[in-house]
């Protein structure tokens, strides 16, 4: 099976949107990443009244750095529809500040066709490229 096939299998898995208080939803986005050391992460996005929740990247991304790693080799997040999204801008930056190489993160963005796009295409005039 196809890598990311199987990454987007692990997202579907935690993926359900649900109340969890009338303030905060959860599981409308799910997301996956499979690290360089090929190890794979899963999150959901967390909606709150207040503004202080979570896309499903950065908590995949969260997970990941609590088990000790921070170089991401791919990542993809499954948008309500079941399509794929691109990370936020938010997310987009955060994954730009792990490493110096993070530019080099694959994501997908159509499941059928395989379609990725490198994240330093989408952040090309990255404001701390030269601080690495």
């Amino acid at each position: 099976m196809n890598i990311w096939n199987i990454l987007y299998d692990r997202a579907e898995q935690v993926q359900r949107n649900r109340a969890i208080s009338p303030f905060v939803d959860a599981g409308g986005v799910a997301s996956a990443l499979i690290t360089k050391n090929g190890n794979i992460y899963v999150g959901v996005c967390i909606d709150t009244a207040c503004s202080l929740g979570m896309c499903a990247e950065r908590n995949a991304i969260s997970t990941m750095i609590t088990h000790g790693e921070h170089e991401i080799d791919k990542i993809l997040a499954i948008m309500p529809d079941g399509s794929m999204g691109y990370p936020c801008g938010a997310c987009r930056e955060m994954m730009m500040q792990l490493d110096r190489n993070s530019g080099e993160i694959e994501i997908l963005i159509d499941l059928e066709r395989k379609t990725t796009i490198k994240l330093k295409d989408l952040m090309p005039d990255w404001w701390g490229k030269y601080r690495f």
